[in-house]
């Protein structure tokens, strides 16, 4: 079968594309995986499903979407940088129209390096959105363990949606960050933002590509998404996800503890990836280094999942034949 034609542009939107059906639909576990990652001292949430329940019951169903806009704002560019820039280096990297592993591993390296411009900031901004709600809840936690006399929030905590923290904003942040950190401020935890998602990217493009030629023997390595059935395209896209996030979640958690700027009581604050690391086992053990990992896989197999089957369904092409 012909190899069809390249085009970044219709990369660039199938990319796009995916990040937003994506995002809409994993979310609020997402958010899940966020507050049960940074989970220091008080025991707020027993899981995903009890953290989803508090969540609704104290800040109203739309508190799951917190840092939603962000995250959907900024998913568009970062997803299609990931995928186009693995589909660049893929056809750099190819040779008579085949792709050995080494040269898969390389490609999703380059992708997974590319994506951290624009996964940075938004990581950092959606992280502040999605944890005030479990600062405010950890605040009514150990404020009933000492006995005091419940707070305004606490009193609340029975009526749905009344009990939702005081709302901050992305470009809040943003301003804040910028005026008293500088640039420097929206890529905190840049480095450790590197090593979760050039790993991930490493482990998911390879792994994506053979599963997706399973039982095709023509051209494995060359452009498989292109050649196989739909649902076995979205399947291993399903496959290869999970498999990435559990594996990176280790990395997941470090990001993310180092990206919190604000701390509950008795929490701890990190001078870096490595005394991070060291905290976390000295404190919480190792254990807390999988901390979010089924809501990581949850969120990753369907986001890439749907990726691959919008790619195979050709939107961008389809958009761009529209215009063109």
């Amino acid at each position: 079968m012909a190899e069809k034609k390249f085009s970044l542009p219709a990369k660039l939107i199938n990319g796009g594309v995916a990040g937003l059906v994506g995002v809409t639909c994993v979310f609020p576990i997402d958010l899940a995986k966020t507050r049960l990652q940074n989970q220091q001292g008080a025991r707020v949430y027993s899981g995903m499903l009890d953290c989803l329940a508090k969540t609704i019951k104290m800040e109203g169903y739309f508190g799951m979407y917190r840092g939603a806009a962000v995250n959907l704002t900024l998913v568009t560019p970062e997803k299609a940088i990931k995928l186009a820039a693995n589909d660049v280096f893929r056809q750099k990297l190819s040779k008579d129209g085949k792709l050995p592993l080494w040269g898969e591993i390389l490609a999703g390296c380059g992708a997974g390096t590319c994506q951290v411009v624009v996964t940075t900031p938004m990581e950092m901004l959606k992280i502040q959105l999605q944890d005030a709600g479990r600062l405010a809840a950890q605040r009514t936690v150990a404020a009933s363990a000492a006995g005091s006399t419940p707070s305004l929030v606490a009193s609340q905590a029975a009526q749905p949606g009344t009990n939702a923290p005081p709302r901050s904003s992305a470009t809040r942040i943003t301003l804040e960050l910028l005026k008293t950190r500088g640039l420097r401020g929206l890529y905190k935890g840049a480095g450790a933002t590197l090593m979760r998602d050039v790993p991930f990217s490493m482990i998911y493009f390879p792994l994506f590509a053979n599963l997706n030629a399973v039982g095709r023997t023509e051209d494995r390595h060359s452009n498989p998404q292109e050649r196989a059935p739909f649902l076995q395209s979205f399947v291993a896209g399903c496959t290869a996800g999970s498999v990435a996030a559990v594996a990176v979640t280790p990395l997941d958690v470090i990001k993310t503890r180092l990206q919190t700027l604000q701390k509950g009581e008795g929490e701890d604050s990190y001078r870096g990836i490595i005394d991070c690391a060291q905290r976390i086992l000295k404190r919480e053990g190792p254990a807390a280094f999988l901390k979010g990992a089924t809501c990581r896989a949850l969120v990753i197999a369907p986001l890439f999942g749907i990726a691959q089957g919008v790619y195979f369904l050709g939107i961008g092409e389809h958009v761009l034949g529209l215009l063109g």
